[in-house]
């Protein structure tokens, strides 16, 4: 479903919504990433959360994408966790 589709202004929130189980929060938690719990950046766009903490956007909106279909795979992990710039 293209409405479904995850997108880079996908804020946080919206993330950990769609993804009651945890699978998101978790992929956050192996990127590093603690807007999970952070209230500051808790409605931030997906892409500029990956900027902010100096990873690829386009590489982390695949791994996030890829929760659709079972999860991103633990390379793609490692590629999206890489700090660039």
């Amino acid at each position: 479903m293209a409405d479904r589709q995850i997108r880079g202004s996908t804020t946080i929130v919206e993330l950990l919504r769609r993804y009651p189980g945890g699978e998101a929060a978790r992929l956050m938690s192996r990127l590093s990433w603690p807007c999970a719990h952070c209230g500051g950046a808790f409605h931030e766009p997906l892409t500029m959360a990956a900027k902010r903490h100096r990873n690829d956007p386009r590489t982390v909106l695949t791994a996030f994408r890829a929760l659709d279909d079972g999860g991103p795979g633990d390379e793609l992990v490692e590629q999206a966790a890489s700090k660039v710039g």
